[in-house]
């Protein structure tokens, strides 16, 4: 059997209210509830120092189970990391432990010694404003033997006057796509210039499109995860948009206009 804990702490309901100009319809938008879901799993039977472990610091829904289930197939899909695309996310989090767990345990059996695997997969909010709810999906996941572990991260943007999940390309205005591209391409060469690299860096390491975005109050982010446009030791870069260049590209509803 798989040890886990599990504890859920409830978080106030926060009212937010838009104000529109003096001939328009003035409504409240009631923002989105959420609360913490914390679990932690051990490898079964383990009794040493050498224990494989799982945690989980997830974020729930109360009012929209939607939701819920959108955060936990995210963070099972982003835990596979870099994979050829025939990998298939666990079901839920009990799931993804046991699948862990067997992993960990046929990897030990190739090592001298045994050692320990670990898996961190967390959902935290990470900006909130204009009623958009911005989580960032995080993944940490090290099996025994290996060198380091890998890094993911995902944004989930949330429209709280739709209660639903929006993508870039819900955001951007029709057509929109080419200029966000090149804004992208534009925010990526200031990035370039700030870091220490030589000249052969750009080709080593070139830059790819993202749709992994969240919009903030004065620009926009977009980070990309190890290998897409750096090697590993550069961590996860992240490029930014500010809200001015992206006039006329994105929906003005997601520049808080």
């Amino acid at each position: 059997m798989l040890r886990w804990k599990m504890s859920v702490c409830p978080i106030a309901v926060l009212l937010l209210s838009g104000c529109q100009s003096a001939d328009a319809e003035t409504a409240d938008i009631s923002a989105l509830a959420y609360q913490p879901l914390d679990k932690q799993y051990s490898s079964p039977d383990c009794q040493d120092e050498h224990c494989s472990t799982v945690k989980i610091s997830a974020l729930t829904f109360p009012d929209n189970p939607a939701l819920t289930e959108q955060v936990q197939e995210r963070l099972l899909a982003l835990a596979l990391g870099i994979t050829d695309g025939d990998d298939t996310p666990a079901d839920d989090w009990d799931h993804f432990a046991d699948e862990f767990f067997h992993r960990a345990e046929e990897d030990n059996t190739r090592l001298p010694h045994p050692m320990a695997s670990e898996a961190q997969l967390s959902a935290s909010v990470f900006s909130r404003q204009n009623d958009l709810l911005v989580l960032e999906l995080d993944s940490y996941v090290i099996y025994a033997g290996q060198a380091h572990g890998l890094p993911s991260t995902q944004f989930m943007v949330i429209d709280e006057r739709l209660d639903e999940v929006v993508t870039l390309d819900d955001m951007l205005m029709a057509g929109g796509q080419e200029g966000f591209d090149e804004a992208l391409a534009e925010a990526h060469e200031r990035w370039l210039s700030e870091q220490d690299v030589g000249e052969d860096f750009a080709s080593s390491w070139p830059f790819t499109n993202s749709t992994n975005v969240a919009p903030l109050e004065k620009e926009w982010m977009v980070k990309y995860n190890v290998y897409e446009i750096a090697p590993y030791v550069m961590g996860q870069p992240e490029l930014t948009i500010p809200v001015e260049e992206l006039k006329g590209i994105v929906e003005p509803r997601y520049l808080g206009q």
